[in-house]
């Protein structure tokens, strides 16, 4: 991973986001709407946590057979995921609440799902959200060599089975976070001074990530062997709880950039990118069953990706509502729109774009 060096085009002559942000800021002017969240999005985080948490204290606390207790922990990784989706994410943006205290209290909720705050915003708010499908400077497309994400990234025999064996990787999304990633990630970004906004001390960082990991591991390890339950089966339920969750993380996340109609384009030998930022977004980011409701309401808006890339400051609650403004914005000054009509589409097209990527070296750079 390069240093971010990235500089995006800064003259847009026909001023598509100026344009598009008047009218989106419009709608919420007209309609008297906050860009944050609501009433259902708090409905929809006691839910969340619910479906996350409840199942943990059922497996404790009452007397039933493994195989619910092995169905608890699928509902649990489901559950994690949701408020990874639907809580988290909208908590790290800044924009579940209009109170920052709030947002950090909720963005707060991936130390219960594994993971680290100031990690997740240097990743994904900074580095993907910045250099979106970028090689080289979005994490998100990076797997290291076992899985080949972009046509920049050199090409392996093995990448020629990727998109069967990508799947089953997958899974292990969460599970990473919890024992390896977070590590790496803290050495990497504190020697490379990124940060989210104020940049912690080292102390701050590795104490926090280490009192964290210690309390995750007390809470979903080490307790539920105190009770009683078999070490092994307790370490079977955690992983499946982990896997459910990184499986369906990882699959929503790679629909948004991961497919053959968005573009991966580098910069030039000076490092400077063709397009705006904005603009940029919308070669590099695709939206999927935007129309689905159910889709919409369990991913937390993850499948209007093309929304969320251009407002990243606005709650996923409103995503389909201002779907319509961007989608028309774009037509009208002839830039892209990349979107499936079902989630299937989607990930037909994903592995489809992984076999490619995997069979033809010489799309290697």
């Amino acid at each position: 991973m390069t240093n971010p060096t990235i500089k995006f085009a800064r003259k847009d002559p026909q001023k598509f986001f100026r344009t598009l942000n008047k009218r989106v800021n419009a709608y919420f002017r007209d309609n008297d709407l906050q860009k944050t969240g609501n009433w259902k999005l708090h409905l929809k985080a006691a839910i969340m946590f619910t479906a996350f948490l409840a199942p943990y204290f059922l497996i404790l606390f009452l007397d039933i057979s493994d195989w619910w207790k092995l169905l608890f922990t699928v509902l649990m990784g489901a559950g994690m995921a949701g408020v990874g989706m639907n809580v988290m994410h909208d908590g790290n943006h800044g924009v579940y609440s209009k109170k920052k205290w709030v947002n950090k209290f909720m963005g707060s909720s991936i130390y219960v799902l594994a993971g680290n705050v100031y990690n997740w915003q240097v990743q994904h708010n900074v580095l993907h959200h910045t250099y979106t499908n970028i090689h080289g400077h979005d994490e998100d497309i990076d797997a290291g060599r076992v899985i080949r994400f972009s046509k920049h990234a050199k090409w392996r025999k093995f990448h020629k089975f990727q998109h069967i064996y990508s799947v089953f990787l997958y899974g292990l999304l969460t599970f990473n976070w919890a024992i390896t990633t977070d590590f790496m990630q803290t050495k990497n970004y504190l020697k490379r001074q990124l940060s989210y906004g104020e940049m912690p001390s080292k102390w701050k960082q590795w104490s926090t990530l280490a009192v964290t990991k210690l309390i995750y591991v007390t809470v979903w390890l080490v307790i539920p062997m105190l009770i009683g339950i078999t070490w092994w089966k307790v370490l079977l339920g955690f992983f499946v709880m982990h896997y459910t969750a990184g499986l369906i993380l990882s699959v929503i996340f790679q629909l948004a950039h991961v497919v053959e109609d968005n573009d991966m384009p580098l910069p030039n030998e000076k490092g400077e990118m063709k397009n705006t930022w904005a603009i940029h977004q919308l070669f590099t980011t695709a939206n999927f069953a935007a129309n689905n409701k159910i889709v919409n309401w369990l991913t937390g808006g993850l499948n209007h990706q093309v929304e969320h890339h251009i407002f990243p400051n606005i709650s996923h609650i409103h995503y389909d509502k201002i779907a319509e403004i961007v989608r028309d914005t774009a037509v009208e000054f002839n830039l892209p729109y990349n979107e499936y009509e079902t989630t299937q589409g989607a990930i037909k097209a994903h592995f489809q774009y992984l076999k490619k990527l995997g069979a033809q070296p010489e799309l290697a750079s």
